[in-house]
């Protein structure tokens, strides 16, 4: 019985504080400058795997919002986002960003994200550096590259219904 007790105190000391460590959200971050952002570019493409359609980096975090920059250098699956409104900024390149619509080929990701090989019905909206546009919640999108370029965005998913929203002024 004491060896069990001593055991079990053992592994609590040891994996609390691990399993603590893992749930931590990511470190509070707000201001990010443009020579920091123009540089995580050239993090994206080192750190890109072969083929990848996609390489994300972290911007700005401050919970429950993220923001991060996507490198697209080729046509990545089509998402939809169960629970949040997606913000998209150009900040090089050019594109088309297909919205709503019906995935292809649908299949969950996860609890709250599902992804599909394209989209079919969607509106088609071509997209150059500075332009903007959100994504409501469970809407299919895809973002396509265009121009024989990558695409870079800053991506920022906002939790909706947003809490506490509208506000009582």
């Amino acid at each position: 019985m004491r060896t069990r007790l001593l055991a079990l105190t053992f592994l609590a000391a040891v994996a609390v504080p691990a399993i603590a460590q893992a749930a931590e959200p990511a470190p509070m971050r707000t201001f990010m400058n443009n020579k920091e952002i123009m540089g995580l570019i050239d993090k994206a493409k080192a750190d890109r795997k072969g083929d990848a359609p996609l390489v994300a980096e972290p911007i700005l975090s401050m919970a429950p919002y993220r923001a991060q920059l996507e490198y697209r250098p080729s046509t990545a699956p089509a998402a939809l986002h169960e629970k949040d409104a997606e913000l998209m900024v150009v900040l090089q390149g050019a594109g088309n960003i297909v919205t709503g619509g019906k995935l292809v080929d649908e299949k969950r990701n996860n609890a709250n994200n599902l992804s599909g090989s394209s989209i079919t019905g969607g509106n088609s909206q071509a997209v150059v550096v500075g332009d903007m546009l959100i994504v409501p919640a469970n809407t299919p999108h895809q973002v396509i590259p265009t121009g024989g370029a990558p695409i870079v965005l800053m991506t920022l998913h906002v939790p909706h219904p947003p809490m506490n929203w509208p506000p009582a002024n």
